[in-house]
């Protein structure tokens, strides 16, 4: 046994002082706590796929968040001036009405009447946030009489006549031609806005207008795409959700200018379908990641699902794969994860039908789908009970994986708040050892779990909508679960985070920055740095902790929860390897439960990475706190 002691990072007069601000009661010091590892006991390998993420078009995951468009409605769903629409005429509510006969997309266009020299109209859109120096790029779509113009498209960051700058159209016609924009913004401003206006006779259209910060990477946020990478999360889960069941992928496909706007089928706003298969391939290369699609089995059927695997994974000989070429992708994406559906047992979900219909739909589409593309690898939907013990029974031979999801709230003891989580992955474990146990349709087959939902759910939507916050204590609660998909690695395959990006999310963004929830730096730790090779071990005092061999077998890694307000004596006990003295230790910790990140503040909450020299009797764990240690081995 080999023993060290840390600095302890939070006294006990401070917790004693949390009781009155937190609502959690602080905790008197617990006997000495027990961690043992056995690393001659080593388990199934971690899948890193349990480091995955999920982005649904909801709230602001991926507009808002992930997608760089500055702009809200850019394509008009809504009729300018209308209270819904975030545009206004300029020159007086007459100036402006909406075009049905020829609507460059979706049900109308905006077709501005103008009064002639000294009378500008023409529509704008406030409340931009611009910064000094930065640039911003976009373009628009214009037709109109030739008297009409010039028009003139204007980002505006000040009161003064000085404080904008202006990109000029000189010239227009009957037909709708596309115009570049780039503006340098010369000053600071949560007010912003962009005016499209003329002075001349006549009248102009606008099709469509976008507007984006010069940096975007392929249309998205780079200040999120850098956390993204950061998080080196190896697979993502999209469109949904809720969403997918009301989606036609086909929306998402060809020019976005061109691409029509929808109400969003299972939330509020506007899918605006700026982001769609092709995008989501794209945001998967930059980042590295392996892409998983859901299938719409509520309201689609199972050609459009055939259709959906033709066009990322069919040769361009194939209908689809040549219109996937044709939108410049010629070489297959060969997109290898398919969900056929998404929480089908639940009367929300649009298409719900009972689990007889259900099971004939699943099995209907996973024949259709594989004789597109026999390598797919699909995901059935799942819910512990009697809904996935029925799809084992009668789709076992039409699924590679089967999904669970959980959501847990808020409990006022920090304690009972962490154990939600560990105590949910268990339960959906146990559940499934128990249908391999009992069920013939499993004799022979391996099918994992793929947990496609996870996380805590609850609070003020601060973020938009489903928008919460997380703190410290909810990082405890994720790194606690972490722990339990490690220690059952036999059988969890996939696990996706719900969701990436503002909703639910594990990284926040206002309109010009972007920033780490506690619950992302859990996941960035862990992914990063915790082992693939689980060992036997157990805790004892209140602790979560699992130990995992690095991949070479030169480190051992422990990850331990301290979900108390009070640091912990831990004796480690580590038989089947002889430490060699040295090592890591990352930490994530504080002295309030509630302590949190905003992406608009300096951070509250970090990962804190030192060294480690094995001396003294015992470990001292801080209170509050995620560690992980690596340690070498001779």
């Amino acid at each position: 046994m080999i023993t060290w002691k840390f600095p302890v990072c939070l006294s006990l007069v401070a917790a004693s002082c949390l009781v009155a601000r937190t609502g959690v009661a602080a905790e008197t010091p617990a006997a000495a706590a027990q961690i043992t590892l056995d690393a001659a006991q080593v388990g199934a390998p971690i899948s890193k796929y349990i480091y995955g993420q999920f982005i649904e078009h909801l709230g602001r995951c991926i507009y808002g968040g992930i997608w760089a468009e500055m702009l809200q409605d850019r394509k008009f769903f809504y009729a300018v001036n209308a209270k819904e629409s975030p545009w206004q005429s300029v020159g007086g509510a007459e100036a402006v009405t909406m075009a049905r006969e020829a609507a460059f997309v979706g049900d109308h266009t905006p077709q501005v009447a103008l009064a002639g020299e000294g009378q500008p109209r023409g529509l704008k859109q406030d409340h931009l946030a611009l910064r000094p120096g930065k640039a911003y790029v976009g373009r628009i779509w214009l037709a109109g009489t030739p008297e009409a113009a010039p028009v003139a498209i204007s980002l505006v960051w000040g009161a003064d006549a000085r404080e904008r700058q202006t990109v000029t159209v000189k010239t227009l016609g009957p037909d709708f031609v596309k115009f570049p924009l780039r503006f340098v913004c010369g000053g600071k401003t949560d007010d912003g806005r962009l005016e499209i206006v003329a002075q001349g006779r006549g009248s102009f259209r606008v099709g469509t207008v976008s507007l984006m910060p010069a940096d975007n990477i392929h249309g998205m946020r780079a200040d999120t795409m850098a956390l993204l990478k950061q998080l080196g999360a190896p697979v993502y889960r999209w469109p949904g959700g809720n969403f997918v069941s009301g989606y036609n992928w086909k929306d998402g496909i060809g020019d976005p200018d061109r691409r029509p706007p929808r109400k969003n089928p299972a939330w509020q706003g506007i899918e605006p379908n700026d982001f769609g298969l092709d995008e989501f391939m794209s945001y998967c290369r930059w980042l590295g990641t392996d892409p998983y699609i859901t299938v719409n089995s509520g309201l689609g059927d199972a050609r459009n699902a055939v259709e959906e695997v033709e066009y990322a994974n069919g040769s361009a000989a194939t209908p689809m794969g040549a219109w996937r070429a044709r939108n410049g992708h010629p070489q297959p994406y060969g997109v290898k994860f398919w969900s056929i559906g998404n929480e089908m047992y639940g009367n929300w979900q649009l298409g719900h039908m009972t689990q007889d219909k259900y099971v004939e739909k699943h099995n209907q589409f996973a024949e259709a789908m594989r004789a597109v593309d026999p390598h797919l690898q699909l995901v059935a939907v799942g819910d512990a009970g009697k809904w996935s013990e029925v799809m084992l029974e009668r789709c076992a031979d039409h699924m590679d994986f089967i999904s669970e999801h959980f959501y847990c709230q808020e409990k006022p003891d920090l304690a009972a708040h962490v154990a939600q989580i560990p105590d949910a992955v268990r339960r959906k474990v146990e559940a499934h050892r128990d249908y391999r146990a009992r069920l013939a349709s499993l004799k022979g087959r391996d099918i994992r779990v793929a947990m496609d939902e996870w996380n805590y759910w609850y609070g003020p939507q601060v973020f938009g909508e489903l928008g919460t916050r997380y703190f410290l204590k909810d990082a405890l609660g994720i790194a606690a679960g972490l722990n339990e998909m490690a220690r059952n690695s036999d059988l969890v395959f996939m696990a996706n985070y719900a969701q990436t990006v503002n909703v639910i999310g594990c990284i926040k963004t206002s309109k010009t920055a972007a920033a780490f929830e506690t619950t992302g730096l859990v996941l960035e730790l862990y992914r990063h740095h915790f082992g693939t090779l689980p060992v036997a071990t157990t805790a004892t005092g209140g602790l979560y902790a699992e130990g995992a061999w690095s991949a070479d077998h030169k480190s051992l890694t422990v990850a331990i929860v301290n979900p108390s307000l009070h640091p912990v004596d831990v004796a480690l006990h580590v038989s089947g390897t002889q430490l060699a003295g040295r090592g890591q230790r990352w930490q994530i910790a504080g002295n309030d439960p509630q302590a949190f990140n905003d992406p608009d503040q300096p951070p509250n909450v970090r990962i804190v990475k030192d060294t480690v020299k094995l001396t003294g009797d015992q470990v001292e764990i801080s209170a509050c706190s995620v560690t992980l240690l690596q340690l070498k081995v001779r």
